[in-house]
Parts: C-alpha cells; structure tokens; sequence
C-alpha cells in the first residue's frame, strides 16, 4: 500500500484508507466481529487510515475503532476523527436514532465549532477510543455553521464519476493554497459500487434517479470497453486531480475490505477517462491522468 504525505505535514496517508461510519451501525447492525474482523483485514490489507467520528453511531463506531486499534503500534496508523457535533445526554429518548444509525439514541448531537466545545469532542473523542492522540481532525459538516468553522474539509461525493463539482470551488482552491484533499463517499451511496447499477440502489442517500442510473449504466459499459470495471474505475478516479491524496471507503466486514483493496490494486487502462470525456460521461475538465498513476510525493 502506497502512502501520500498531506501537504506541509509529516503525516502520510495510506492511498486507501478505512472509513469507519458503517461499523457505527450507520443504516443496520453491524455484529461487534464484524467490526473488529473488518479492521483487522484492512491492517493485514496494508491500509494505516482509520476516519471516525462521535456522529456515527452516537460514539459506538469510535469505542469499536478504538478497541481494533488499541494493540497496534501507534505510529504505525494515522487516526482522524471530527469535531463540531459533541454528543450530550438526550433527555427525550425516543429509543432509536433518527440520523441514520442504527442504535440507541441516550445521547444526541449538540452542534458547537467553539474553542471550548472542540476541546472538549477531541477530549471525548480520546476517551471513548482509549487512544492517545488524533493526528488528523476534522470539522463535521460546518457548511452551516462556517461563520464559526476554520478552512478544514474532507472532500464527500463531490468529485466522482457521477459528480466533479468539485472542480468548480473545492479543488481549485486546493490547488492554488497548495492543500491536500482526501476524498470520501466516491461510490456516492452505493449507485457506483457494483458492475452493473439497477433500480432501488442509492445515490448521496437516496433512491437514485432513473437518469442518474442510466447515466451509471453508461458509464460501466465503457469501464467494461476497456477491461476494467465501475468500482473499480470509480475508487481510481479522484486521483486524477493531483491535490487528491487519499479515497477513504465504509468498509463493515473482512470481506468488503478483501475486495476494496483488490479493486484498487487495479490498474485502470489508459484511456478509459478520455473516453468518458470524450461521450460526455464525466466533465471536460477532469485531468487526464492515465493508468492511476501515482504521484511523486508517494512513499
């Protein structure tokens, strides 16, 4: 597994890193083994980025990712969780959470970009991990709250194979302060993760259109044309912009990472971008990286 460095930091990221949301039950349950199995295949896979966050699952994914990691050396993994959303008792239970996760809702989301109230979620954060440190934070979802956030974002479904609106602010931003950028949620909700898309699978978490899964549709008989397949060319494809340091994936059992990690290990065939822009599949100005060639700051 190659590593990135994030830009004017000694902190490298795995190129695939393991995203931590699902083993915080987000829309089902996911077993206590699976959890713990799903990080030890990513470890033995070679990734050493680990996303949580206090919101997924109200803490649970942070004292599962936690516990997996607990007994690993400490420098050999970068751990990045978030701040903006402390969790408080919930004084109005209504006995399940109602964003998404499946559990208990005894504690709910507080927002506060604060001085005190980030001090106080890396604090949380900490003891709920059992680990020393975070070496990456990041502001949850501060689009509504930026009077109050700094300039820290992780980049989420916005420059996929179904979306580069990216290149209209984030990433030219990026490019010109010199910033690094991982890239999150690029099988946007589930419409870019298999072969062939079908009807009923989810697009940014909802039902996705029928344009957009015929646009999808599309998309794989051309990966298909060049021998390679839709998720596989959807985990390759941010890092054609060169500020993309990182894709970072829900990964909630051994085999999701097995097969993750194998799809990214693909080598996507030169030409298949220029293709896509040349039908109008993905936007004119995506670069035209061939074959997912690494860039030169890798380790």
């Amino acid at each position: 597994m190659r590593h990135r460095k994030i830009t004017n930091t000694s902190v490298e990221l795995s190129e695939l890193g393991f995203g931590a949301s699902v083993i915080g039950n987000l829309y089902r349950v996911t077993p206590t083994p699976d959890a713990a199995a799903a990080v030890e295949a990513a470890w033995d896979e070679g990734i050493r980025y680990f996303d949580t966050a206090p919101h997924y699952g109200l803490g649970l994914s942070e004292h599962r990712l936690g516990a997996a990691l607990r007994d690993r050396p400490r420098n050999e993994y970068v751990l990045s969780s978030k701040v903006g959303r402390l969790l408080v008792t919930d004084e109005q239970p209504r006995g399940i959470d109602n964003e998404g996760f499946a559990v208990r809702d005894d504690l709910r989301r507080q927002w506060d970009f604060s001085r005190d109230g980030v001090l106080r979620s890396i604090e949380a954060t900490l003891k709920r991990t059992g680990l020393d440190r975070l070496d990456v934070v990041y502001l949850h979802d501060p689009d509504d709250h930026w009077r109050k956030a700094a300039d820290v974002v992780i980049l989420a479904g916005r420059y996929t194979l179904l979306d580069q609106s990216a290149l209209d602010d984030v990433l030219p931003a990026a490019q010109e302060l010199n910033k690094s950028v991982v890239a999150v949620g690029v099988f946007n909700s589930g419409l870019l993760s298999l072969d062939r898309p079908a009807e009923g699978m989810k697009y940014d978490y909802r039902d996705a259109p029928p344009a957009l899964v015929a646009r999808a549709l599309a998309i794989a008989e051309v990966c298909a044309a060049h021998g390679t397949t839709l998720p596989a060319a959807a985990i390759a494809s941010p890092y054609t912009h060169p500020r993309i340091i990182n894709v970072t994936l829900g990964m909630r059992s051994a085999e999701q990472v097995a097969r993750n990690a194998e799809l990214h290990r693909q080598r996507i065939p030169e030409g298949l971008w220029e293709d896509l822009r040349a039908q109008g599949l993905i936007r004119s100005g995506v670069p035209a990286e061939k074959g997912h060639k690494r860039s030169s700051h890798c380790r």
